[in-house]
């Protein structure tokens, strides 16, 4: 199993942190904003004894609920078509598990989020990655470069929309293609759509499950972490109108008893917030994009595409080795008592020695924070590049 390139520093921030050095964390996505009140007012209110195993594929009334919100967002699910999860991470391993054999291909765009490469890794499955550019901000591929990478032991593509780490919103053209694509191979689609409410600049996230002739092929990746600010209740689900595919995935959910009962308990209001919840939060993240994007690219030899949704950017940096340098960062490097932790962008890649100037940021932080966080950045390169004698 490979190590996560967005964890596998914690204990150079830990250190740094006992130093007393503040630490500016950009390398994880983990809202500031806080969970909404209902789901405290929930679980405070909660009169129960024993707290029990639920359903292995969730409660009822919570698969309802996920349900209801989907239909008024338009993609037309019942509680039938959702099996509940521990996390997101869970839904997309057992997906992968229930619809791939050892030895199968997974085609995925890169970069891609980090874990993807991992759950294959369990599965003993093959990741086939096709390379997207950061100057075009990450667009996916032309069919032609897919049609290169697909063979007979290929099963299915994956991607996530909007795209961690790139923060590319994947238009409905995009997805028609990638129909077109898995149909003409009988592929599964798998795509991971939790932030789905991240979108800016008025464009709209088109969902897989809305895709026509689609119904056997598409597997998509839910959570209330991102969208609720709820990341520790680790509540995710498998949304599918595959029968076959939900019955599979199933028999890992029974080996692994039940999801976590009080998220759900506690996140069944969630899915009653008015829509002012999904724009304050939009409107919220635009700015800490704006300002992020602003400030990078006024920095000598920075590249940062201006993400569509999520809220994420792969940031390519003057430097040669980004995981030196975010190590350097946290060991060697302060800036008025503080230094930022980011995530070196190679290890979102399954192409050895790609991405290695690169690192990716999340902008989870209020503005005034992410403003002080980038000026040490950029103090932090300059210092970098003296010391190591790099042009910068």
């Amino acid at each position: 199993m490979p190590a996560s390139p967005i964890r596998k520093l914690a204990p150079f921030a830990e250190a740094a942190k006992k130093k007393g050095t503040k630490v500016y964390h950009l390398n994880i996505g983990q809202p500031d904003v806080e969970t909404p009140a209902q789901f405290w007012d929930n679980l405070h209110s909660l009169d129960m004894k024993v707290l029990a195993y639920c359903p292995s594929e969730g409660y009822e009334s919570y698969r309802e609920k996920f349900a209801g919100y989907y239909q008024r967002i338009g993609i037309n699910v019942t509680k039938e078509n959702f099996m509940i999860t521990t996390g997101g991470s869970e839904a997309l391993s057992f997906g992968m598990m229930s619809c791939l054999d050892e030895g199968d291909e997974v085609i995925i765009p890169e970069p891609m989020y980090a874990n993807y490469i991992s759950f294959a890794k369990a599965g003993n499955i093959v990741v086939k990655p096709i390379s997207t550019s950061i100057t075009n901000g990450f667009a996916l591929p032309s069919i032609q470069e897919f049609e290169k990478v697909i063979s007979p032991k290929t099963k299915a593509i994956l991607i996530c929309n909007p795209n961690n780490p790139t923060g590319y919103l994947y238009s409905k053209q995009e997805l028609e293609t990638l129909r077109d694509i898995c149909l003409k191979h009988n592929l599964f689609l798998f795509v991971d759509e939790v932030y789905r409410e991240f979108v800016y600049e008025g464009k709209q996230h088109f969902s897989a499950l809305n895709l026509t002739d689609m119904d056997e092929h598409v597997i998509v990746i839910d959570s209330i972490s991102k969208r609720f600010s709820a990341c520790g209740a680790r509540i995710g689900a498998i949304v599918t109108r595959n029968k076959q595919v939900l019955q599979a995935a199933l028999k890992f959910g029974q080996a692994r008893l039940s999801p976590p009962s009080l998220g759900q308990i506690a996140g069944e209001a969630l899915f009653d917030l008015p829509q002012s919840f999904y724009d304050g939060v939009v409107a919220e993240y635009v700015q800490r994009r704006n300002t992020v994007v602003s400030s990078l690219t006024a920095i000598e030899g920075v590249v940062c595409p201006t993400p569509g949704g999520a809220f994420y950017c792969v940031v390519a940096l003057p430097v040669a080795d980004a995981d030196d340098f975010c190590r350097w960062m946290l060991e060697s490097f302060s800036h008025k008592g503080a230094t930022v932790m980011m995530a070196p962008a190679s290890g979102f890649y399954s192409t050895p020695n790609t991405g290695k100037n690169e690192v990716r940021i999340a902008y989870v932080l209020n503005q005034q924070d992410l403003k002080e966080a980038v000026e040490c950045l950029a103090l932090g390169l300059k210092e970098y590049a003296a010391k190591h004698l790099v042009t910068a």
